[in-house]
């Protein structure tokens, strides 16, 4: 059972990681289609999951991670890492479960957790990082109102070569929830 809610979207809620949700999370990031999106590499054990699920509820840190839930139940995680508070900035990463892939949801944990970002915790910039060939990803975060600022060429290597990374930004006041 997901964690209590934190924040609540359109077709989503935001809830804390807690202890029962290491073994979906674990799971879901060593599936091959959604670890393909993302910059892991190997494979993440239970323990290494549980520890990681441990450093996230510890509050040692300033990075904000959240469950990512469609009708009560987890489909996916966001997260705001490498916050920087002085600069007021953070980075956005999230994956979903292949079964919620098309339905909105990772669009509007997107806009949920970035408002967030700059209404609460009063950011100025939020941005991402995405695989060039990652074209759902860029389009979520192109309709949660991203721009692309530019590229890394042969940023990162993975299955066998060398691929470039797209750097997106959203600046404060930049956000539009559509209405």
């Amino acid at each position: 059972m997901p964690g209590p809610t934190f924040l609540r979207g359109e077709t989503i809620t935001l809830r804390t990681v807690e202890d029962e949700d290491v073994s979906f999370l674990q799971e879901t990031i060593n599936d091959p289609d959604v670890r393909h999106g993302l910059s892991a590499t190997e494979p993440i054990s239970e323990r290494a999951e549980r520890e990681w699920v441990e450093s996230v509820a510890s509050g040692e840190s300033d990075d904000v991670h959240l469950l990512v839930c469609a009708d009560g139940e987890a489909v996916g995680i966001i997260g705001l890492n490498d916050v920087t508070d002085r600069m007021g900035m953070a980075e956005v990463g999230y994956w979903l479960t292949p079964d919620a892939w098309g339905n909105g949801y990772a669009t509007d944990a997107v806009r949920t957790l970035t408002e967030y970002a700059f209404q609460e915790r009063r950011f100025h910039r939020v941005y991402a990082k995405v695989f060039a060939g990652n074209e759902g990803s860029q389009r979520v975060l192109e309709k949660a109102g991203f721009k692309r600022e530019g590229t890394m060429r042969d940023h990162w290597f993975r299955d066998g070569r060398y691929e470039d990374v797209y750097l997106y930004g959203l600046l404060k006041g930049e956000l539009d929830r559509g209405e």
